[in-house]
């Protein structure tokens, strides 16, 4: 397809994008990824560009994936902390001398450099489901650069696509691998959707047959499983949804076990802000990890995934992350590639 369609397009879900530019971005992460293991640089495809990452939340993979990789591409990446500037807020959500609306910082922020990334979810937002989403939708309104999701309260698209060049990389092939996103335990229910509700899109946007397995109530956003059912459809993969953890992982080719909060964690109108509520229902689902035996459940060659940082002991066991069918540290380089092949294509 021609490329110059992505010049100055915003990267915020993958529901945006077709099934073509999403192979696409796959073919410039490969095609880079190779050439900079054979020592060939690129500093030439975004010399003297500048990319501003805020920062609502901490992070390492991100933070440092996207600060090497425009580096490697020959820009800068700005890092932007909103206790340090006036914190971009939306209408009605402002602090005098403490905020600055979000259309006044892109305005700003367009005016000096190349593309805005953004991480936002959870206490930020005071766990408003979709709050954090809503403030990136109004950078990518009023900003002319590109605005990129470092991660909100809905979706994760960079982890997603380096779980599918991951899995691209290991099997070759999308079509007939089973790929499983299950919910595992942790003692903090403080966890956002947006890694397993962009895996999901991902996986049936390839055509991969896909599980997603949870205990009763830790339901994903009805509008994100509405869309992987049309994905597998279009795709001729498949999208199930079950609460049985091991029956899920019998065959599997893929295993990612993440925890993710229940619905009664957010505000209302999705939940009841009810902290107390969500622990028990994590409480009640210890069991929902993933050590050797429910590895042994799973096909002879299937791979262990995890966004990280994962949660030890708790999510999965030491002796499974840090075994040979653990691909964790392939799927965090791999967040390098698919970034800058990302912003190699947008910030032109």
């Amino acid at each position: 397809m021609r490329t110059d369609s992505f010049k100055g397009k915003d990267f915020l879900t993958l529901l945006d994008w077709s099934r073509e530019e999403f192979e696409t971005i796959l073919d410039v992460a490969f095609d880079l990824k190779r050439r900079r293991a054979m020592g060939e640089l690129h500093t030439h495809l975004l010399p003297g560009k500048t990319l501003f990452m805020i920062f609502y939340n901490q992070s390492l993979r991100t933070r440092n994936s996207f600060e090497a990789g425009m580096t490697q591409l020959g820009g800068h990446a700005h890092y932007l902390d909103p206790s340090k500037i006036y914190t971009p807020a939306l209408p009605g959500h402002e602090i005098a001398y403490t905020t600055e609306r979000v259309s006044d910082v892109a305005r700003v922020l367009s005016r000096m450099g190349d593309a805005i990334a953004i991480r936002c979810y959870g206490d930020p937002v005071e766990w408003r489901y979709g709050g954090a989403h809503e403030i990136l939708q109004n950078f990518a309104y009023w900003a002319d650069i590109p605005v990129l999701n470092m991660e909100d309260d809905k979706y994760h698209p960079f982890q997603a696509l380096a779980d599918v060049m991951t899995v691209k990389e290991k099997f070759w092939k999308f079509r007939g691998v089973k790929f499983v996103m299950s919910w595992a335990y942790s003692p903090s229910v403080h966890k956002p959707r947006a890694v397993p509700q962009s895996a999901i899109i991902a996986a049936t946007l390839v055509g991969m047959d896909v599980v997603l397995a949870h205990p009763k109530g830790m339901e994903l956003d009805d509008e994100v499983l509405d869309a992987c059912r049309k994905n597998a459809e279009a795709s001729g993969g498949s999208f199930t949804v079950t609460n049985d953890f091991e029956d899920a992982l019998k065959g599997a080719h893929v295993v990612y076990p993440k925890a993710w909060a229940p619905k009664v964690l957010f505000q209302p109108p999705v939940g009841e802000y009810n902290k107390e509520k969500a622990q028990e229902i994590f409480d009640a689902n210890k069991d929902w990890i993933c050590n050797p035996d429910r590895m042994a459940l799973a096909d002879k060659d299937a791979i262990y995934m995890h966004c990280l940082p994962a949660d030890r002991g708790f999510e999965v066991t030491d002796d499974v992350i840090d075994g040979p069918q653990s691909v964790v540290f392939d799927e965090a380089e791999n967040r390098l590639h698919v970034q800058k092949a990302v912003m190699s294509l947008v910030m032109r």
